[in-house]
């Protein structure tokens, strides 16, 4: 089954509200088996919102419609529906007892225009609004089905959850659609694509790959239809087992897991600590590692050494060696990582030096370079990454390195 969603309101298309509503809506609809289409926005506008509706009716066979129910004057999509279905707005007095309630229970005086939110339309299926004075209306014209939403998004969620999708599991026969997450790091996403090509050219065909890159991760998201559960969670069992065989040391965690909280877990597993000395990525790393409940366990501190004078008085980085090989070079990094675990008593430390940006990169070392060490009890490990975006991504991107390199030496992978 297909679907869209149309979007009512000029705040939208100004940029005064983000459109939350179409993302949640999807997300609901997709975790039934229904299958989004397309997306459109339009404004308070009878004409625009009316092509919206045709046009999307060539396309889908569910359209879903959030915004212009209010009591305003410029919320007018009732009064458009109504004449989209040749229709009428009726009295509801179910509906007028649910407006009135809302009223009573907060000790408000009930408007006029508060009143006329009982009014719907004569040939629509009604859906209550527990949350709020404006009602859903479903509609169907030519085997389509419209169903119309507030757009205030507590009110639109509960519709949506106490009515709207019940009804639809239960009107409908619907595939099951079963999703699996796998969450990657060291690899951009051209060559994590050419690293698993073969793995991908073999999948079955109602199972999908998608590439989701962010400056944490790509993410690689498998999405399989089928009437059989058991059997779709089997398939996505098995190609997972294929591909840990192409992306061994990639393979960080699944679903909404984060790359702090696997290396989080993996120091306790080994009864570990870690300490950060973080110059380019001013704290963020730290930020990171105790934003996980618990890091207390396995997290001791951290210095923020984005000056010489930092580096030199409080973690011991020889000032010869900055002023020979520069701030942002192997030999300074390693002097920040050991001097941190020895401050700190920790078993494991992180240390971070780079040319955030966007000022400060030279021809030898341009905006982005970065390096990273890990000092552990055994051995200190340094390398060198560049990074070609912005400051911020820049230091995002080098402060997920630093975790997953982290990360691979706990599971001896370097």
């Amino acid at each position: 089954m297909t679907a869209e969603i149309i979007t009512i309101g000029d705040e939208i298309l100004i940029g005064q509200i983000i459109d939350s509503n179409s993302a949640w809506i999807s997300e609901q609809l997709n975790l039934i088996g229904v299958n989004v289409r397309q997306k459109s926005s339009v404004g308070d506008d009878k004409n625009h919102i009316i092509n919206a509706l045709d046009e999307a009716s060539k396309r889908a066979q569910l359209i879903f419609i959030t915004g212009g129910l209010g009591p305003t004057k410029d919320d007018i999509t009732k009064s458009t529906l109504c004449e989209y279905f040749n229709t009428k707005l009726v009295f509801n007095e179910d509906i007028y007892k649910d407006v009135e309630g809302f009223f009573v229970i907060r000790k408000l005086p009930m408007l006029e225009s508060n009143r006329m939110q009982a009014e719907v339309s004569e040939n629509c299926e009604v859906i209550r609004n527990f949350k709020g004075t404006a009602p859903g209306m479903w509609f169907e014209k030519n085997g389509v089905q419209y169903i119309s939403m507030p757009g205030v998004p507590f009110e639109m969620k509960a519709m949506m959850e106490d009515s709207i999708l019940p009804l639809i599991k239960l009107r409908f026969k619907l595939p099951f659609i079963l999703h699996r997450t796998i969450l990657t790091h060291g690899l951009g996403e051209s060559f994590l694509a050419q690293r698993i090509e073969e793995w991908e050219n073999n999948l079955p065909n109602n199972l999908r790959l998608a590439y989701l890159p962010s400056p944490e991760h790509v993410r690689l998201r498998m999405s399989i239809y089928g009437d059989d559960e058991i059997q779709l969670q089997k398939a996505l069992d098995e190609q997972e087992a294929k591909l840990k065989t192409y992306l061994s040391k990639e393979i960080y965690g699944f679903e909404k897991q984060t790359l702090e909280e696997v290396v989080g877990n993996l120091l306790k597993v080994n009864k570990a600590t870690v300490s950060t000395a973080e110059s380019c990525t001013g704290g963020n790393i730290s930020h990171l590692l105790t934003s996980v409940s618990g890091s207390s366990e396995y997290y001791k501190g951290s210095v923020i050494a984005y000056s010489n004078e930092v580096k030199t008085n409080v973690l011991q980085v020889k000032l010869n060696d900055i002023e020979s090989h520069g701030v942002v070079s192997e030999e300074v990094v390693i002097q920040m990582a050991e001097g941190v675990r020895k401050l700190m008593q920790t078993d494991y430390a992180i240390a971070t030096s780079g040319i955030a940006g966007p000022n400060g990169g030279t021809n030898e070392k341009p905006v982005g370079t970065t390096w990273i060490a890990i000092a552990g009890k055994k051995k200190t490990w340094t390398k060198k990454f560049v990074y070609a975006n912005d400051r911020n991504i820049n230091i995002q991107r080098a402060s997920y390195s630093a975790l997953d390199s982290l990360r691979r030496i706990l599971l001896d992978y370097i």
